[in-house]
């Protein structure tokens, strides 16, 4: 069963975990129109969503569990975050997120993360592109940067003024003391 193309103001396609075939796997091919595409770039923060695919399936995975397994593909376009000059990225992502039907919930007010962060509670609806939504957030370069874009002092920051002598930690040092006796001693130890 192919799961039909996003539809217009959406990316959201839902599927009722009860109607599937627990040995069929389903197909989707999520590609957003321009509309779409402009409304999860504002959505996202940046200033341009070109491209968008997210295309995979949702298959069994062990008895009663389940498994998406996609590839997500964008084109994106984010202000430098140094000279705020439009900057165009390609983000290829693979994307695993496993459904268990056995996984415990959380408890108590803090809530240690697992060791594997694909997996996710088994719930009456998966929505692969909520997930892909999702897995396009988070391959967001946070601050993007154009390789001509240098940073004052090639990348080094200080917070002195310009021209101001360096500070000088004047604190004595317990163990310079007894590196230098150690010397001393290696020292005496080779003439003898």
């Amino acid at each position: 069963m192919k799961h039909p193309k996003a539809q217009p103001n959406t990316l959201s396609q839902p599927i009722r975990v009860a109607r599937l075939n627990a040995r069929k796997p389903v197909q989707f091919d999520l590609q957003p129109d321009a509309a779409l595409r402009s409304e999860l770039a504002h959505e996202l923060g940046v200033t341009a969503l070109r491209k968008l695919r997210f295309h995979g399936e949702l298959r069994p995975f062990g008895q009663r569990d389940w498994e998406i397994s996609a590839t997500l593909g964008a084109t994106i376009v984010q202000p430098c975050s140094v000279t705020l000059e439009p900057l165009t990225t390609r983000i290829d992502e693979r994307v695993v997120r496993r459904y268990l039907a056995d996984l415990p919930d959380p408890q108590g007010l803090e809530v240690e993360m697992p060791p594997d962060d694909t997996q996710e509670r088994l719930d009456d609806m998966i929505d692969p592109g909520a997930v892909g939504l999702e897995a396009l957030a988070l391959a967001l370069p946070a601050f993007p940067r154009s390789e001509a874009a240098a940073l004052p002092g090639d990348g080094v920051i200080t917070a002195a003024p310009a021209g101001a002598a360096p500070i000088v930690d004047e604190r004595p040092k317990p163990f310079a003391a007894l590196a230098g006796l150690r010397d001393k001693l290696l020292r005496d130890q080779d003439k003898s």
